[in-house]
């Protein structure tokens, strides 16, 4: 689509299209939600365009995402504990990442995440 600037495509194990650009270096996907092959070229070419707009107004964030850290984390934990931790200690670390943080900062930007979001976070879940 757009002289291949964007693909859209759909993973085996899925009914819904995903597409997929690449702009200012970095890969750009998303899911159309949705299984119309038509409805998900019309979402491509707006999704695309409106991250075009975005680069050009220097609004795209590039940085790593508190999810990213989080993946990191998962990775590197028991290493870093060298087995002085009960695997189940472990797991549920990850539980609470996945269940009540990544849902709430996943998204984030490492520099947005401050004392102020932390906060807010506490708040909500009162």
């Amino acid at each position: 689509m757009l002289g291949d600037k964007v693909r859209v495509y759909r993973r085996s194990n899925s009914s819904v299209w995903q597409c997929a650009t690449y702009i200012d270096g970095k890969e750009w996907r998303v899911s159309t939600k949705t299984d119309s092959l038509s409805l998900a070229k019309e979402f491509a070419e707006d999704w695309y365009f409106e991250l075009k707009g975005k680069s050009r107004a220097g609004q795209l964030n590039k940085e790593k995402t508190f999810a990213d850290a989080a993946k990191q984390f998962v990775q590197e934990y028991v290493p870093l504990t060298n087995g002085q931790r009960h695997p189940r200690y472990v797991k549920d670390h990850e539980a609470r990442l996945d269940n009540h943080l990544l849902p709430y900062f996943g998204a984030t930007g490492l520099s947005a995440l401050t004392a102020g979001k932390v906060q807010e976070y506490r708040v909500m879940r009162l």
